[in-house]
């Protein structure tokens, strides 16, 4: 445990910013289920508008460090070619 004030309050500000990237990191996780549900149901149409709502959430989570830019750039384009599939 922390004995200092300063260790104190380093403490406090690590669980706050723990819980405030567990949230973000699940609601990235919760938009691309939304994507994949769609993609599943075969709708060409919504799929691309989930999609679309979708991008801007996981590009802001990757800018602000919560998931690696790569991560988000591989799923940005795997749940685009599953789109793309859909209209062929």
């Amino acid at each position: 445990m922390a004995n200092t004030v300063q260790a104190k309050k380093r403490a406090r500000q690590s669980e706050q910013r723990r819980q405030r990237n567990a949230s973000s990191r699940s609601m990235v996780r919760t938009y691309i289920k939304n994507v994949v549900k769609v993609i599943e149901t075969g709708n060409h149409n919504e799929a691309q508008t989930v999609y679309h709502a979708a991008v801007p959430i996981i590009d802001r989570m990757a800018a602000k460090g919560i998931i690696h830019k790569n991560t988000a750039a591989r799923h940005k384009s795997r749940l685009l070619l599953r789109i793309r599939k859909l209209a062929a």
